[in-house]
């Protein structure tokens, strides 16, 4: 979101909502010494779609542990739509937060695709008629409603993924979180989640390595480098700065120019 862009805020009271993630001067060091992050600052307005890049080591898996209270903050704070990460808070935190892992099968454990989406809101106290809703919606934005009744173990590995995001949508979250949505898709599984993601009014945090598809499906990007954001700006903008992807060792495919591809329009 510009600096031109309008403020959201709620109807009920015209008071601006709280971005969907505030994060200030997280630092991070784990027990062994080693410190992974050095001070982020990075903010992400409600409906943005945002790939987080960078190298290996970057702090990348570090910043998402933090988002959803598994990590805490050794310096610094993290807030999810106005709500601070905190042992106080962290059921609701892991409602809105919704991490989708890079093997969907580290999501599904449940005998049927019906029993993996409605757990998370059962195991919040869902029950009935209001459960089962919520898992066909669920099921239903990532065109997965037919196979409610299947083992997760007899799908492809697209409608796994797919089923994997199921399960955290059924959460109603604020902020979805995608590590490596790309990785083991063929073509078509690829082209379908992108386009199940473009459907979804939700905020979308795409961590990944797959330049061409951050540029395709994310408006804006951040280079998390050695601990720090060593960028934030327009995808297209920071693909094509030579400098700035040898600096951050980000390579594009061979013969991808990313001044040819259109860029997405605004937030999902």
């Amino acid at each position: 979101m510009s600096v031109s862009d309008p403020v959201p805020v709620s109807d009920a009271d015209s008071v601006p909502l709280p971005p969907s993630l505030d994060v200030r001067g997280l630092a991070y060091a784990y027990p062994d010494g080693h410190q992974a992050l050095f001070g982020v600052d990075l903010t992400v307005a409600r409906g943005e779609r945002v790939a987080l890049l960078g190298p290996n080591g970057a702090g990348k898996t570090t910043l998402v542990l933090h988002l959803n209270g598994i990590l805490t903050a050794g310096a610094g704070t993290v807030a999810v739509a106005g709500l601070p990460v905190e042992r106080r808070n962290l059921a609701e935190i892991r409602r809105r937060v919704g991490i989708v892992f890079q093997d969907p099968d580290d999501q599904l454990f449940m005998p049927t695709v019906r029993e993996d989406v409605a757990f998370g809101p059962a195991a919040s106290g869902l029950r009935g008629a209001e459960l089962e809703a919520r898992v066909v919606a669920a099921l239903r934005q990532v065109g997965m409603a037919e196979y409610a009744d299947r083992p997760p173990h007899h799908l492809s590995f697209g409608q796994r993924r797919r089923v994997a995001v199921a399960t955290v949508l059924a959460m109603e979250p604020e902020i979805l979180v995608l590590d490596e949505p790309s990785s083991n898709l063929d073509p078509a599984s690829r082209r379908e989640l992108a386009d199940i993601l473009r459907s979804l009014d939700i905020t979308v945090l795409m961590v990944t390595h797959d330049l061409p598809y951050a540029l395709e499906l994310c408006p804006r990007a951040v280079v998390l480098s050695e601990g720090v954001i060593a960028a934030d700006g327009p995808t297209g903008a920071l693909l094509s700065d030579d400098q700035l992807m040898r600096a951050h060792r980000l390579e594009l495919p061979f013969g991808f120019n990313p001044a040819t591809v259109r860029a997405p329009s605004g937030a999902a």
